[in-house]
């Protein structure tokens, strides 16, 4: 493993999405290297997709300038993905300077380690459909920005550092933009995980109760797994172009409800509350993106729905909540 030249260096490669793109990566015989900030990472993910053995991790801490260039000069990766971030909205609520942080240092480091060193290689970044805010109609890559939590502020700082560094320096660096994308590997924080996991609670225990926020948001949901794709895609491409990964159909939270407690054979309305405490403050009631440019300049589009991908997540929840 250790001195050989990889192909892709992935920083964020324990979480879902590092760990589905590595996945990806690894079946087309890519060489991957991942870095985590802990000496002891959490590779459960990687466990569970059985790549844990396919691929190396590396300790270092994407937000410490130095780490970041001695990873890429001892490394040389052809092409670098930068997933890493603390991803929860509701998260950085409460911790804005730890969410910018982990997302607008890592970004520049990562630019100008990348400068300084004359990397050659295409850097991808990860960004956030949350920059977009409420969406009047579905957003393109020109739309309106309306930043609404720490965390869009930081994701959109980045998303502005990638381009300039691209269009001043003429880095390969760019961006795809995600909308929501869930998968069995979705942290237990996220809501579609909260609903499916309160789900089988209620219908082991039927007294239970399920508290929710806002029933009436309504987001475009997609599949993780497939999104890594398109990932590849934006970064692949001979011409590099900030996209937007979406599927460009919109559900609401009762939706996402509906569907979960049928699969179960339950009345959610038996056991579902709306708790104003838990709605947020100033959220979009609305996020929708627009899938037609990804589709016209790559010729990638999203074909798994949420409701495949919200089965397949139930399935496996079962399955832990058994073997437990």
């Amino acid at each position: 493993f250790e001195h050989m030249i990889r192909d892709v260096l992935i920083f964020g490669c324990t979480g879902q999405d590092g760990s589905y793109l590595s996945k990806s990566l690894i079946n087309k015989g890519l060489s991957v290297l991942g870095v985590s900030r802990s000496d002891k990472p959490n590779v459960d993910n990687l466990h569970e997709l059985s790549i844990v053995d396919k691929i190396q991790i590396i300790q270092g801490d994407i937000t410490i300038f130095k780490d970041v260039q001695k990873i890429i000069a001892k490394h040389k990766p052809k092409i670098i993905y930068n997933l890493s971030a603390q991803s929860s909205v509701g998260i950085s609520f409460k911790k804005p300077y730890l969410t910018s942080k982990s997302i607008v240092d890592a970004t520049i480091n990562l630019l100008e380690a990348c400068r300084i060193s004359d990397f050659q290689g295409t850097i991808f970044f990860a960004g956030s459909s949350e920059i977009y805010g409420e969406t009047k109609e579905a957003a393109t890559i020109q739309s309106r920005i309306d930043i609404r939590s720490p965390y869009a502020l930081a994701k959109y700082q980045s998303y502005l550092q990638v381009k300039a560094y691209r269009e001043i320096y003429n880095l390969k660096s760019v961006t795809g933009i995600l909308f929501n994308h869930e998968s069995p590997l979705r942290n237990k924080n996220f809501v579609t995980q909260k609903i499916i996991n309160g789900a089988i609670e209620c219908m082991q225990d039927k007294s239970k109760a399920l508290k929710l926020g806002n029933l009436n948001i309504v987001r475009d949901w997609g599949c993780a797994e497939e999104y890594t794709e398109g990932i590849q895609a934006i970064a692949n491409a001979t011409q590099l172009k900030d996209q937007i990964i979406c599927s460009g159909k919109a559900k609401s939270i009762k939706d996402i409800v509906t569907i979960v407690f049928n699969n179960l054979n339950m009345n959610w309305e038996e056991h579902v509350i709306s708790d104003k405490i838990l709605f947020r403050e100033n959220e979009a009631n609305i996020s929708i993106g627009n899938p037609n440019l990804l589709e016209k300049d790559l010729q990638w589009k999203a074909k798994i729905t949420i409701e495949n991908v919200l089965e397949r997540m139930i399935q496996h929840s079962l399955k832990q909540s058994k073997l437990n």
